[in-house]
Order: C-alpha cells, then structure tokens, then sequence
C-alpha cells in the first residue's frame, strides 16, 4: 500500500520509526477520506485520486484506490457503474450507497471526536521543550514529581 503526503511543510528530522508511523496514520485514515470524496456525487477513481491530493493531501496510489473501492463496493458502502463517456473507453463511477453515507457520518463523527480530544492532549506542546524541571514546576504534585536520578 502506498500512500504518502503531499507537503510543502517537510520537517528536517526524520526517522525510520516516525516515517512508520506517519504511514500507518494515514492507512488510517484513507477509507474515511475515500468515502467523503464521493459525499457530493458520482466519481470515478482518478477523479477520487486528485480530491484526495487537493482537498486533503493525501497521495494515493492506484494500486491501493482500486482494492479498496471494491471492498467498500463488497460492503455495500458504494456502488459502481460503467460509463460510456466517448472517448473510447467507458469508466467506472463510484456513488455511496445509503448504508455508505450513514457509515461516511458515523467514522466523521468518531474522526471529529477523536481529533478533538486528540487537539487537546496536544496543546501543551505548544509551549517551550519539555524539561524534568519544568515537569516539578509544573506539576500539581510539587517537587516529588522530579525524576530521581542517581548522582
């Protein structure tokens, strides 16, 4: 499965174990994202593949689009049809079935109270670096929350 992230934002710090886990946070996230292209209407799967670059970021191969698009159609989440479009090979467009656009809702919902609470866990690091000083400072439990270190 390829996915990656389109980015003008590239941190300088990269590590095998961090590259890792950015790629399964996106594994993650891919079938929401795929299911919220086909919100507005009828797609077919280079249509899907550009909105989910432009409209989130998210690069997906083909090689993992199309798998997916039929497990989502297997799940009654979607359906497909072929399309004549005369230019002389037919494509086949996507549209979310009823039970696709109740789940779309559903993993939105779940999606939106995840990264909510997500955000605020995440707050604090918008101060300066951790430090075990700091952590005594800081804490609610005084100076027993040092780290004990051997001298």
């Amino acid at each position: 499965m390829r996915i990656s992230y389109a980015s003008s934002h590239r941190l300088n710090v990269s590590t095998v174990s961090t590259d890792k886990w950015e790629v399964q946070l996106r594994k993650g996230c891919v079938e929401l994202a795929t299911l919220a292209t086909l919100w507005s209407g009828r797609l077919y799967g280079l249509e899907m593949l550009r909105r989910l670059e432009y409209g989130s970021g998210l690069v997906v191969a083909e090689g993992t689009i199309y798998p997916l698009l039929g497990r989502l159609e297997r799940a009654g989440l979607i359906q497909a049809e072929w399309v004549e479009t005369g230019l002389g090979h037919p494509r086949k467009y996507y549209t979310l079935t009823d039970s696709g656009a109740e789940r779309t809702l559903e993993m939105s919902r779940l999606w939106a109270t995840f990264t909510s609470s997500f955000d605020q866990l995440l707050t604090p690091l918008a101060q300066p670096p951790f430090s075990a000083s700091r952590a005594a400072q800081s804490s609610p439990y005084g100076k027993s929350a040092e780290i004990n270190r051997p001298a």
